[in-house]
């Protein structure tokens, strides 16, 4: 599987800002044309930046929660770019702040729609054809959370989790196909959201970091890039951190440096 023709397309959620932008650029900048998608006109100037790198792509606008919306999309990137051969299901939300005693059904079922659900929805579709054509690569974006949980996020936590058992079937259902599936777990990456922490919180995680630094947006995207690629096609079913050892034990009995 490769690229290099510009015959190919990648589907990337989320790509309006953030992580999901930084992958697409990535994807392009690798040779693959890309179907930037996000709600409303988010992907726009993802999509137009690509242009005028002289890559392909075209913004595709729908929600992840609409199965059917998901469909329709996959069909319009295959119609303006061809055949779909990577998707990176990125979209997500991180509303929901409460401890699970306190969070409403409601506001379960929202993130459970859009992260988990909306995942499912939008790597669906391309399953046929990744099937008929022998190749393929998904790679579900969850988080550090699915391993070790998070406090007051117990919606976010189980969907990230969810994504890890999503990823891990699709790789039995296509390796007999040669297609991939892998899940990348982010840590804290500078986004947006993060950078905009106050100081003293973002003091606070830094310290349980042991590269005592926030990730790249960056970083991430050249994760993807390397599992939408012909040198990752051993690597299936695997779930990847990328949290500058966050999920590392730290407990030390000597004494410290």
């Amino acid at each position: 599987m490769s690229a290099s023709d510009g015959a190919d397309a990648a589907l990337v959620t989320g790509a309006g800002q953030g992580i999901g932008r930084a992958i697409a650029t990535a994807l392009a900048s690798a040779g693959w044309a890309v179907a930037a998608c996000d709600l409303g006109d988010r992907a726009n100037a993802t999509a137009d930046a690509i242009s005028a790198a002289g890559g392909r792509a075209v913004a595709l606008a729908f929600d992840v929660s609409d199965a059917e919306a998901a469909a329709r999309a996959h069909e319009s990137a295959v119609d303006a770019l061809g055949p779909v051969d990577v998707v990176v299901a990125n979209a997500g939300i991180v509303d929901q702040l409460a401890y699970a005693d306190r969070l409403s059904p409601e506001g379960w079922s929202r993130e459970v729609e859009i992260n988990l659900s909306g995942a499912f929805y939008t790597i669906r579709p391309a399953l046929p054809g990744m099937k008929q054509r022998s190749r393929g690569r998904i790679v579900v974006i969850s988080s550090v959370a699915a391993l070790g949980g998070l406090k007051g996020q117990v919606a976010y936590a189980a969907t990230k989790a969810g994504l890890l058992g999503l990823a891990r079937t699709l790789a039995l259902e296509l390796a007999p196909f040669g297609a991939t599936a892998n899940a990348v777990l982010p840590g804290f990456i500078a986004t947006e959201r993060v950078a905009a922490m106050p100081a003293h919180i973002q003091e606070r995680v830094l310290s349980h970091i042991p590269l005592r630094r926030f990730g790249a947006m960056e970083e991430v995207a050249a994760l993807v890039s390397f599992l939408a690629s012909p040198a990752s096609a051993y690597i299936t079913g695997a779930c990847i951190p990328i949290d500058g050892g966050l999920l590392l034990n730290q407990l030390s009995l000597g004494r410290d440096a």
